[in-house]
């Protein structure tokens, strides 16, 4: 029996005021290619706190792009009924960018819940059917959620080859970061964790990953042995510059976050004397994501901080932004 849609629905917006839910938000509609889906979950990162606090040009409308749903309309029959988790970015697939494959780094994407594509903080979205995957049946909603950022983190042996003998330094043990550590253990590279916060470390030191406060004395001593690769998720100029401190000359430095400003005084020809390959990662393939949660290869339950109903989700904006919590979920609907 065809599902009803209704018209309005609730969804967390941000606006030149803030954060807001909306009850009478318009149900979005599907374009051609295009899927409805009825979200059950969320997951706050972040890129939407740094929205709330005006980063990427002034984005306005529903937030959120980490999500598991239900699709409840498509062109192709066979998608509805289907769980689904979902990438964020869509190419215009005519650009040279989109015909080469680069589709995520099309001029003229949209990007879910951040760039012209209301996101997944509301009871419906759409998405296109190309950026859509299955979700195994057995595989929570609580681990499935996790399956955006955890492709993010696997990137990075996408685009290097990390291997067992490699010396390995990650900086920041955040929402991201947590999950980044457990995706370069699975190399059983010489992997050390350097954070700031005891009880995020506690995670990984519980996983078995090396951890290290970032105190002067310990980065001293870990300088004193470059790595191979460095990894920064601190998001932070400060990250950036004990980057290049701690990677060895031919080594590479992995941009993990963004983060707003410049970098003043820094040293660029340093870079090329040392032959120091700067490279940024962003998302990454959703299909392995899967599979290592669905394999209980990656552990998520620890780093669930907190849960709220799309009801609360401005509180839980705000308790997603307090030091020390790391994901908070949204729980939006259930479907029956």
């Amino acid at each position: 029996m065809r599902q009803s849609i209704p018209s309005t629905m609730k969804a967390l917006t941000l606006t030149d005021s803030g954060p807001l839910l909306r009850t009478d938000y318009p149900v979005p509609q599907p374009k051609a290619g295009e899927a409805l889906i009825q979200v059950q979950m969320a997951g706050i990162c972040s890129t939407d706190l740094q929205l709330c606090a005006g980063y990427k040009g002034g984005y306005r409308g529903v937030l959120g792009h980490e999500f598991v749903g239900t699709v409840v309309q498509a062109e192709n029959a066979e998608w509805v009924g289907q769980r689904v988790v979902g990438e964020l970015n869509s190419g215009c697939g005519a650009c040279d960018l989109c015909l080469r494959g680069l589709g995520k780094h099309c001029r003229a994407r949209d990007s879910l819940g951040i760039i012209g594509r209301d996101g997944a903080f509301a009871e419906y979205l759409t998405l296109s059917v190309a950026n859509l995957h299955r979700v195994p049946a057995d595989l929570p909603d609580e681990q499935a959620v996790f399956t955006e950022p955890l492709a993010a983190a696997l990137q990075l042996l996408e685009q290097v080859h990390i291997a067992p003998t490699s010396r390995v330094y990650l900086l920041g043990s955040g929402r991201l970061g947590l999950l980044i550590a457990q995706v370069l253990a699975t190399t059983n590279c010489d992997l050390t964790v350097i954070g700031r916060t005891p009880a995020k470390l506690k995670i990984l030191d519980d996983l078995g990953i090396q951890t290290r406060i970032g105190d002067v004395e310990t980065l001293a001593t870990l300088a004193a042995r470059p790595a191979d690769f460095v990894v920064e998720a601190t998001g932070s100029e400060a990250g950036f510059r004990l980057s290049r401190r701690m990677v060895r000359p031919s080594g590479a430095i992995l941009l993990k976050s963004t983060f707003a400003g410049g970098l003043p005084n820094f040293d660029i020809s340093s870079l090329v004397v040392d032959e120091i390959s700067l490279i940024g990662s962003r998302c990454g393939p959703f299909a392995p994501a899967l599979r290592l949660l669905q394999q209980g290869k990656i552990a998520t339950n620890p780093l669930i901080s907190a849960r709220y109903p799309l009801s609360c989700g401005v509180e839980g904006l705000e308790r997603a932004g307090q030091p020390g919590i790391v994901k908070v979920l949204i729980q939006v609907s259930r479907v029956e």
